[in-house]
């Protein structure tokens, strides 16, 4: 079974500063039909203006990945990290016992578009951690590179919960699969291009969960961006 979350009817924030997109209930967006995905509590599509930002604010117990599509987004947090991150690099920040951390565009004349995503932690309670890796352009085109994962397997992300998750730059025409155990589901979402997904096609924006499917197939339609959640 596939379902497919529109990117045209998520919650919309827009502070001037900030244009966000929320696939998930998140902030002032309430919808009781859209709370998450499984262990997938949060997809935000957020742009942000030159040189603004969100000021240091706190987390508790939540693992946050950040994957910037365009432009750069400069960190700093409670642990003493500083970074920018930029388009082919990805970040996870485990809040766990709790951080503080700010997010600004460093940029005085180019916006920033990234993917803030929250997937809730095994337990609670973990001490607060940082990584940051990067992905090349080559590693993920035409192909399924694992980016973040329980274990932390083939230099990947090391996220607190059972979710393996993938990162896929396809040229139109072509296709990639990806195998699923059956007590696994998936959640694939669209940051560029348009696919089609288990005969289903999907847009720039649009995210799909799938639920009782031995197997994804995406086949770009266009030139395509994506990242595919399989999560127990």
């Amino acid at each position: 079974m596939i379902t497919i979350r529109p990117g045209g009817e998520r919650g919309v924030a827009n502070f001037g500063w900030l244009d966000s997109r929320h696939s998930f209930s998140f902030g002032h967006y309430y919808d009781p039909n859209h709370m998450g995905f499984g262990v997938l509590r949060v997809i935000n599509e957020d742009r942000v203006e030159p040189g603004a930002g969100f000021d240091t604010h706190g987390h508790r117990d939540m693992e946050i990945i950040s994957y910037v599509l365009a432009g750069a987004l400069e960190h700093k947090d409670s642990l003493g990290t500083g970074s920018v991150i930029r388009p082919g690099e990805v970040q996870r920040m485990t809040a766990g016992t709790g951080i503080r951390h700010s997010e600004y565009n460093p940029s005085k004349t180019d916006p920033v578009h990234f993917l803030q995503i929250w997937i809730l932690p095994e337990k609670e309670g973990l001490a607060p951690g940082y990584q940051q890796i990067a992905i090349p352009d080559g590693d993920r085109r035409g192909r399924l590179p694992l980016i973040g994962s329980r274990d932390g397997r083939d230099a990947s992300l090391t996220i607190h919960q059972d979710v393996d998750l993938y990162a896929g730059l396809l040229d139109a025409g072509t296709a990639v699969e990806h195998r699923l155990v059956e007590t696994r589901r998936a959640w694939v979402q669209v940051t560029r291009g348009s696919v089609r997904i288990n005969g289903a096609e999907l847009a720039a924006g649009d995210g799909a969960g799938l639920e009782r499917e031995r197997k994804v197939e995406i086949e770009a339609l266009s030139d395509a961006e994506f990242l595919l959640f399989d999560m127990r």
